[in-house]
């Protein structure tokens, strides 16, 4: 069997709980490929990662290959093929007595974590490395990394595909169509309440979804801020954070980077702008993207933009250059 060795941070949440099981069945990575598993956690919890080795070894997985459990970064990335970076500090928790409630305090202390997950990866993983952020803020998270990995032959990105996955929902429901049958969804810029989900460019059976529904009320209100505010109604209803749609986003990620692109879709995730639609260089974006047949994961070009879409797409690109702002120090 071929081998894939896949780190992932956080690993003891509810969002690494609902992932594992499913980096180690074969449903992403293949049958045919054995998956070690780095689970990385902070040193007050690492111990809860035992119970996580014994259930995916209970699983009885043929695909499963060696778990091992870590607290340090350094050790836990050497040779790696593909990082799932979930663990970061939220938003509300209490740190030395100040509860971190302000956007730039969240960043600058998650600054800390991805600076340390950046150096590690870029100097001990594979050269040929995929890294995935899922904690938030990711897009701005991921900057950071990044550039901290300093490895142009690496790819870094941020999940905007929980964000797809819930357009995907709304216009599945409205239109009464199969989630299957929606192609070519885009999310434009920031995983925040800023991001854009594009319903022009968006398709069922060819033709522009927002052509099918034609009803711009619904589309520019309800439709924009069901899907911009649902990790909201999601905490405001169960209490926690989205954990089993999160981690179906991240396998849906993965999945869209190993194989080619089929010629009538594409994927959402966010990657270091190369200037495509005027968004400036520097920062982690959100847009449509293609896998060649190389695994080669380039940028949709020349998507006709609404100025209404213009407008929403300028503003998640200020958001992503202010936190960038927010966190220069750390660049």
């Amino acid at each position: 069997m071929k081998e894939i060795n896949v780190l992932v941070t956080g690993a003891a949440g509810q969002i690494g709980y609902a992932l594992l099981t499913r980096l180690a069945s074969g449903e992403t990575f293949g049958k045919d490929t054995k998956v070690n598993l780095n689970l990385v956690e902070v040193p007050q919890v690492v111990s809860k990662l035992e119970g996580s080795r014994m259930e995916l070894e209970d699983c009885g997985f043929n695909a499963l290959g060696e778990i091992k459990s870590f607290s340090d970064i350094n050790e836990a990335s050497g040779d790696i093929d593909w990082a799932l970076l979930v663990g970061s500090i939220p938003r509300g928790i209490t740190i030395n007595g100040k509860k971190i409630e302000e956007r730039a305090d969240l960043l600058k202390i998650n600054g800390g974590i991805f600076t340390e997950q950046g150096k590690a990866l870029g100097e001990n993983a594979k050269q040929n490395a995929k890294i995935l952020v899922v904690g938030n803020p990711a897009n701005t998270n991921a900057l950071i990394g990044c550039t901290h990995g300093n490895n142009s032959t690496q790819t870094w990105m941020a999940m905007t595909a929980l964000d797809s996955n819930r357009a995907k929902a709304q216009v599945a429901n409205k239109c009464n169509v199969a989630i299957s049958d929606i192609k070519k969804m885009t999310i434009w810029g920031n995983h925040s309440p800023t991001m854009y989900p594009d319903l022009d460019n968006a398709e069922i059976n060819n033709e522009s979804v927002s052509t099918l529904i034609n009803d711009k009320s619904w589309i520019e209100k309800d439709f924009l801020q069901i899907v911009q505010q649902r990790g909201k109604a999601i905490i405001d209803a169960r209490g926690a954070s989205s954990a089993t749609s999160a981690a179906n986003a991240a396998i849906d990620t993965v999945k869209a980077t190993l194989s080619e692109t089929a010629e009538d879709d594409w994927f959402s995730a966010a990657v270091m702008s190369d200037g495509s639609y005027n968004v400036p260089e520097g920062i982690i974006f959100g847009f449509p993207l293609r896998t060649n047949s190389s695994g080669e994961i380039s940028i949709v070009q020349n998507l006709p933009i609404s100025e209404y879409a213009q407008d929403k797409i300028n503003l998640t690109t200020q958001e992503l250059l202010d936190e960038k702002k927010d966190i220069s120090d750390l660049l």
